[in-house]
């Protein structure tokens, strides 16, 4: 085996998803500490002690305690490389997630035992199996009060659709819970114990030898009740299975107290993918391949404000990246010097000299850059199979408050527009800029990050939620056909769109035009 395949097969890169206030983010940072990448996990909402989690970089982050983009951070543990992907669980940037899904391996799923299976998990959950991404589930908040274990595992294949094997079980729950009953390992996990006597070895039967306290519990008893009802009846683990994402390993804990994460990463990094082949334009592209390749699936403006930089975040799909290296982008065929480039632990930053395929890298960017770019090296030229992009439902008029910063409110809108959970249009004549965006939270960031990062006041006058639809045969329509209730303007790429007042509008227009052949976006 090359060092090259050696390299990628180490690689561990995967996205964590659930609905907000799951947990997703403390789960994040227990991770990071195993990987020694962090000393302390930080709490998301920890305002008032000036600790933030170390995914959540973004000044508002910060302020509201939530995730509102995607971040990146990368860890060594147990021989692997792991890459976290952690998502904004809001559903206002569901956009920047289902962009960030097309660049992992694997998904971990979060579920709070007490709210079990929520809207924006469910949504998620769907883009991961459409594209066969393994799923493994962590049932996380053990420590408090929540639903009965086999409850959830019940919601999880009726809700769901996908089957699913417990890799362990709860003994107790919130002020009772005393550990888990761990069946991958035979043993048993003990809770708020000291190190020493955290683990404790079962026999050939599956139960514990010896005069333990927690034998004295009737929650013991009764975890053993429910493992010998999932041996007999419940679903049998196959790695085959989990790798087409057909079931899902299930593992209890809390991420909060840190207890049962150990357990789930070390089993994650056992049966978890190392990088799988992409699809691109002429076919699967081998991840051990000599030649180097990957796709832009994110541009971030500003992670360091200071310096008024632009990061385009890399999933290296094939070959090993050099830093220095020549590379082709596909998309207009010039060929660009990577030589400046990154590996991320949120906004901390370290120059990265090599990586290869799984791993994410980031590239300073000058304006080079969209999302969904395929960067090549070598004669083939190809690209990966498109990034998704949302049709916008709600819309804002902008301006600025101050005309005399004209200069900075049109190079801030351009850079977050480039980002992509923003779309910008602007009506025909008068070039007036309009904003499209998938949820209202956007807006708000947006309005924050031009005070901030462009230090320009902008005045967003709601003109509500419209109906998108681009045009196939744009010779064919005149400015005659717009109207009040059915507004022409341009997108960024010049491209005409139809602003439709509501779903009669749109209808009407159909009626009159029926040559304009109208198309939407995802």
């Amino acid at each position: 085996m090359t060092t090259l395949q050696q390299e990628v097969l180490s690689r561990r890169t995967f996205a964590i998803i659930s609905h907000p206030d799951a947990g997703k983010t403390t789960l994040t940072e227990q991770l990071l500490l195993f990987g020694g990448a962090i000393r302390a996990a930080g709490t998301v909402k920890g305002k008032k002690t000036g600790k933030y989690a170390t995914s959540d970089w973004m000044e508002i982050e910060k302020q509201r305690g939530i995730s509102v983009t995607s971040s990146v951070m990368q860890f060594d543990y147990d021989g692997k490389r792991v890459n976290i992907l952690d998502t904004p669980g809001h559903q206002d940037f569901s956009e920047d997630t289902y962009r960030t899904l097309m660049a992992v391996d694997s998904a971990v799923m979060i579920i709070d035992a007490a709210k079990g299976i929520e809207a924006q998990t469910l949504k998620l959950f769907k883009v991961c199996k459409m594209r066969g991404i393994p799923i493994f589930t962590f049932i996380n908040k053990l420590d408090r009060q929540g639903r009965e274990p086999l409850e959830i595992m019940e919601e999880l294949e009726e809700v769901l659709g996908i089957e699913s094997y417990a890799m362990n079980w709860p003994i107790g729950m919130g002020k009772e819970f005393l550990g888990i009953y761990d069946r991958h390992h035979k043993r048993i996990e003990q809770f708020r114990v000291d190190e020493q006597d955290r683990f404790l070895s079962l026999n050939e039967e599956g139960e514990l030898e010896g005069d333990y306290l927690i034998k004295q519990s009737g929650l013991y008893d009764q975890a053993l009740e429910d493992i010998m009802l999932l041996n007999e009846a419940g679903n049998d683990f196959s790695y085959e299975r989990l790798a087409k994402g057909e079931i899902t390993p299930v593992f209890f804990g809390s991420a909060l107290t840190n207890f049962g994460v150990q357990t789930f990463l070390e089993t994650y990094l056992q049966f978890a993918p190392s990088p799988l082949p992409r699809q691109s334009d002429i076919g699967a592209i081998d991840p051990v391949a000599e030649e180097f390749s990957g796709f832009v699936f994110k541009i971030q403006a500003n992670m360091n404000p200071a310096h008024r930089d632009r990061i385009a975040f890399l999933r290296i799909c094939s070959g090993k990246f050099e830093r220095g290296m020549a590379v082709q982008l596909a998309r207009t065929g010039k060929t660009i010097k990577l030589s400046s480039s990154t590996s991320f632990l949120a906004d901390d930053r370290s120059t990265v000299d090599v990586a290869v395929s799984g791993d994410i890298i980031g590239i300073y960017d000058t304006g080079n850059y969209q999302i969904g770019d395929t960067i090549t090296e070598g004669k083939r030229a190809f690209q990966f199979e498109k990034l998704p992009q949302f049709t916008p439902e709600l819309f804002m008029r902008v301006t600025a408050k101050n005309v005399m910063k004209q200069k900075h409110f049109h190079k801030g809108i351009n850079q977050l527009v480039q980002e992509g959970a923003i779309q910008l249009y602007k009506t025909l004549r008068t070039e007036d800029v309009i904003l499209g965006a998938v949820g209202q939270l956007q807006f708000e960031v947006f309005e924050h990050r031009m005070k901030n990062e462009y230090n320009v006041d902008v005045m967003m006058e709601n003109i509500g939620s419209k109906i998108a639809r681009w045009i196939e045969n744009e010779t064919e329509v005149t400015e005659s056909m717009s109207s009040s209730r059915s507004m022409l303007v341009k997108d960024r790429h010049n491209r005409l769109v139809f602003l439709f007042e509501n779903d009669f509008a749109m209808r009407w227009f159909v009626d009159k035009h029926p040559s304009i052949k109208l198309y939407s976006l995802l």
